[in-house]
């Protein structure tokens, strides 16, 4: 296991260009594999990429709010106490790597935003109290062991093609009308995958650690050293002061948010990022206690988005040029092509791990391919759901190693992509393994 770990992650710190160039590199693949395989013209394919350049911009400000004021909230004093408790529970290197894939895994199966934000808190938190003992963890797979956690957002609450589906006038319900969650995130089959990746996936992290202590690459004690720099509580006793410190504020403000998320449900309406992100930040102004508190713990978080605000642009970007030119198309009849009722959710799954390398936004990655697979289901009549689900778990799966995603944890650890993408990829095998092998038993048996 050693020098597999050793080989990818040598071959990562070699090769592997930052999140930012890897995007402007996949930018221009997309752009050649558009005039080259689809024959467009270059400067129509430049005109794809700058009207969609902008596409993703209200999402890429959802998950620069979710992000920073999630991290607000992950270390807010009571989630504090709580990671303190998950933390004082690991004593060895191997329990750290445990815990933190549990707790970034759980995390992102309740919500895809939170399992990011507080993976790569604990995982931090763990190392660093190990540290303090005395006890060597090898950081760069703590964090990795983190977000491979993120996987299990595409089996959770808020995975985002099966909740799209389920609810009743989604833009393609004319096609393939709404399919419940009991038929995908809460089938059997499903919760089945999901205890087997709660297993095992923390089995296989922690048996990744070093043995030898001379490769093993400790925390850095003053990783949070600009974070306690800043602004403390105005303890003056101006009315300005005890305005910005009032706690009452704070719970009016916390209790007219409480009123509109009950009429919002009472209503009919749909859990979507806005209202997450919504109960993500007076969940923070709650817990923070005053508003000064809440703007001062804001200020740390803004300094995990900056990847976010420069890298979504281009994604975006991405994807327009491969839904205009109709690569995505050709993509998914390679497979789709030489596949049976029974093997489609599989060659979906494959397509749509090669396909997220270029749209990791599972939102837009199911506009883009999801017509056509859903064609390919009726015309082979094969589960509409199955090929749903394959869709989403091929997403979740290319996550493991796309830097789209990693941002986040990288922000948080002050680590570099090449760091951890060594480790990701070996996950990610291990995680493909156990998708490939679930959709074709679910296509085979439950169809």
């Amino acid at each position: 296991m050693d020098k597999l770990t050793i080989f990818f992650t040598e071959l990562m710190r070699k090769y592997l260009p930052e999140p930012f160039v890897f995007a402007l590199s996949l930018t221009f693949l997309t752009m050649i594999l558009a005039i080259v395989i689809e024959g467009c013209g270059f400067v129509d394919v430049v005109n794809s990429w700058g009207k969609g350049f902008w596409g993703l911009l209200a999402f890429t400000t959802q998950m620069a709010v979710i992000l920073a004021m999630g991290y607000v909230l992950a270390t807010a004093p009571f989630t504090e106490r709580l990671l303190d408790a998950i933390t004082g529970m690991a004593h060895t290197p191997r329990q750290a790597v445990i815990a933190a894939t549990l707790v970034g895994g759980i995390g992102s199966y309740l919500n895809w935003g939170f399992g990011l934000v507080i993976g790569g808190i604990i995982a931090k938190k763990i190392a660093l109290n190990l540290r303090a003992k005395g006890v060597k963890v090898h950081y760069p797979l703590i964090i990795a062991s983190a977000y491979s956690g993120f996987t299990l957002y595409g089996l959770g609450l808020s995975a985002s093609i099966p909740v799209l589906v389920s609810t009743p006038g989604h833009p393609m319900e004319h096609q393939m009308g709404v399919v419940p969650l009991s038929e995908t995130i809460f089938s059997p089959a499903m919760l089945a995958v999901t205890l087997i990746v709660l297993i095992t996936l923390p089995l296989l992290n922690a048996a990744l650690h070093p043995k030898e202590e001379s490769k093993i690459i400790e925390v850095d004690p003053n990783v949070d050293a600009e974070a306690k720099k800043a602004p403390s509580m105005n303890l003056e006793t101006t009315l300005a002061s005890k305005i910005n410190n009032s706690r009452i504020l704070s719970l009016v403000a916390c209790a007219l948010a409480a009123v509109y998320v009950v009429d919002y449900f009472a209503s009919g309406r749909s859990l979507d990022l806005n209202l997450v992100n919504f109960v993500i930040l007076f969940l923070g102004i709650l817990l923070l206690g005053s508003p000064i508190n809440y703007v001062n713990k804001l200020s740390e978080g803004i300094r995990t988005i900056p990847g976010i605000i420069l890298q979504y642009p281009f994604y975006a970007g991405i994807m327009a040029i491969m839904d205009h030119s109709g690569l995505v198309v050709s993509i998914s009849r390679l497979f789709t092509d030489v596949a049976t009722a029974e093997t489609l959710p599989f060659f979906g799954l494959v397509s749509s791990f090669f396909i997220n390398f270029f749209a990791p936004s599972a939102g837009g990655h199911w506009v883009i391919q999801g017509p056509f697979m859903m064609d390919a289901a009726i015309a082979l009549k094969s589960s509409l759901a199955h090929n749903a689900m394959a869709v989403m778990l091929g997403n979740a799966w290319n996550d493991l190693v796309q830097p789209f995603w990693i941002l986040p944890a990288l922000a948080i650890s002050r680590l570099k992509l090449k760091d951890i993408m060594g480790y990701t990829v070996v996950m990610m095998f291990w995680i493909g393994a156990i998708y490939m092998a679930a959709v074709l038993l679910w296509g085979y048996l439950g169809h």
